[in-house]
């Protein structure tokens, strides 16, 4: 674990240095906007998505350079969803990642504009992908869109904002973080294999995996919300309950969500079956790692 720890710090500056690289400069005109990007970018963050999309690239037999740029965009969507998510019309938090909102630093408008102007920069960097023999820069287009659209993480975000105050059933919730949560995380996934020039076999192996690992992240996210204090989550502790939100906790309990957790998880592992070897390691550790975690 302690060299798991040693890679994921090794490649969250690597992710860094690359975003750092890819966004305008914070005094860039207009300023406003490309200071308030940079302020949600760099709150700091665990780098998830864009690290797990290096590693299914390299679980592929492709290179960090292959895989950077959507890792990047992956990144960028990602923390569009946090700073938009925050607003007071949607989950109306005013901490994240240990920081005031966006909104609470620049105002509810220019937050807006914020996620706008972050996703829009994403679908700029992941046409910095480069093609190989399986797949172009329309697919990767394609999927980023996907994962990011109306069926997917929007979807699961609307899905959210109609079951406050009401009585959901697990399944309910399932689909619910299937989207909101587990495609992203997914994309990601799929993304690094594209650009590690994956076997069709691979792809879907990869997809097993993120949509098990995703929904196993959310219920641990779930089970922490109501564990842990805010400042160990960087975030509101106790917000879920706070606003009459279903979570695993709340629908099956304490214990029966941690070993739901501990399924899914295996569940994943197993879809790694498909990687000869060695090859999906940091992927297996990536997945542990996730499942033991305390922020």
């Amino acid at each position: 674990m302690s060299d798991l720890k040693a890679w994921l710090k090794q490649r969250q500056e690597e992710v860094d240095s690359a975003l750092n690289a890819y966004l305008p400069r914070k005094n860039a005109s207009p300023k406003t906007i490309h200071e308030a990007m940079r302020y949600s970018l760099f709150a700091g963050g665990k780098r998830l998505r864009p690290i797990i999309c290096l590693a299914a690239a390299e679980a592929c037999g492709g290179e960090y350079d292959d895989a950077i740029a959507p890792a990047c965009a992956v990144e960028l969507m990602h923390t569009y969803s946090l700073v938009h998510d925050d607003l007071p019309c949607m989950d109306d938090d005013d901490l994240r990642r240990g920081r005031p909102t966006s909104h609470v630093v620049y105002g509810e408008g220019i937050a807006v504009l914020t996620g706008d102007a972050l996703l829009t920069e994403a679908f700029l960097i992941l046409a910095d992908t480069p093609s190989n023999k399986r797949y172009s820069t329309k697919d990767y287009l394609e999927e980023f869109a996907f994962a990011g659209g109306s069926r997917k993480l929007i979807g699961g975000q609307i899905l959210d904002l109609e079951g406050e105050n009401k009585p959901l059933k697990k399944a309910q919730l399932v689909k619910i973080h299937e989207a909101k949560t587990a495609a992203l995380l997914t994309s990601s996934l799929r993304l690094g294999g594209m650009a590690g020039n994956a076997t069709p076999k691979k792809l879907q192996a990869l997809t097993d995996f993120g949509m098990n690992t995703g929904l196993a992240f959310q219920v641990i996210d779930d089970i922490l919300d109501v564990t842990q204090s805010t400042e160990k989550l960087g975030k509101t502790a106790g917000k879920d309950e706070n606003v009459n939100k279903a979570t695993y906790p709340s629908i099956v309990g304490l214990d029966a969500s941690r070993k739901e957790a501990q399924r899914l998880t295996r569940k994943a592992m197993k879809a790694l079956d498909a990687f000869p070897g060695k090859k999906a390691d940091r992927l297996r550790e990536i997945a542990e790692y996730l499942l033991n975690r305390d922020y």
